[in-house]
């Protein structure tokens, strides 16, 4: 009633085919016999090659039944001529052969020399894009770096602008306080100005935190609600109704309950 679907063909689950005993009569010689040679997965199954194999095999049996007799010296010399000129066309034949499987052997090469060129090509293009890139990199932090020094020096510029002559100015208060950026805000080192020296000078000092007297006197000063605790003993949940019958919620609670034990 179930169908089943695998990730294999059947044949790919099959064996060679089976090949069965045979006994061959005396005095007869079976053309079959002639394909012994050709196993599964060595001329079997019978392709182009293997059919013109036999069809040339066929050729050469009825071409030696019609080889004369060695009964004469005429028989004999027709004969030999007849031999020779088979064993011609046999060279002539295996000359094709070799020709066809150069030609095999050249197209063979010639896709590897394609593919090896290709392969070459994609690697040739591959450091270039990669050589590229490092040029953009060095293109970007060059770029980079111009602008952070123009705009260095348009600041220099501007600062100098501000004093061309070269004259004392006198302090501006407003001006400095209404400046964040101002050396009243943000004093330089440069100049002179070192804010770790006197740091002491910015750390708290109070009397109810440093000194025994100042904390019993704040002690003293607070309510009673913040050093007395009241603790208010929590009221118990009613689990019935006012008809009583049980909640649904408590109901839910033992059951938790057994569920955890």
């Amino acid at each position: 009633t179930l169908s089943t679907q695998t990730d294999y063909r059947d044949g790919e689950a099959q064996t060679d085919p089976y090949s069965p005993e045979y006994v061959v009569p005396s005095g007869s010689v079976p053309e079959l016999l002639t394909l012994a040679t050709l196993t599964w997965g060595r001329g079997l199954p019978a392709g182009l090659a293997e059919v013109e194999m036999i069809e040339r095999a066929r050729e050469k049996r009825a071409w030696e039944a019609t080889l004369p007799a060695m009964d004469n010296a005429l028989q004999i010399v027709k004969r030999r001529k007849m031999m020779n000129d088979m064993e011609r066309k046999e060279w002539a034949f295996r000359e094709q052969e070799i020709e066809k499987l150069q030609e095999v052997r050249l197209e063979v090469l010639k896709k590897l020399l394609w593919r090896r060129e290709k392969n070459q090509k994609e690697l040739h293009a591959k450091r270039l894009d990669d050589h590229w890139q490092n040029y953009q990199k060095a293109k970007e932090e060059k770029v980079r770096k111009i602008q952070h020094d123009c705009a260095l020096m348009l600041r220099k510029l501007v600062a100098k602008r501000k004093n061309v002559m070269g004259k004392l100015e006198r302090r501006d208060i407003i001006k400095e306080y209404t400046d964040f950026a101002s050396q009243t805000y943000a004093p330089l080192s440069r100049i002179g100005y070192f804010p770790d020296n006197h740091s002491e000078r910015y750390v708290v000092k109070n009397f109810y935190l440093n000194t025994f007297a100042g904390l019993c006197e704040l002690e003293a000063s607070l309510p009673d609600s913040v050093t007395q605790v009241k603790i208010k003993a929590p009221k118990p949940k009613y689990t019935t109704t006012e008809t009583g019958f049980i909640k649904r919620s408590a109901r839910l609670e033992v059951d938790l309950a057994q569920v955890h034990q």
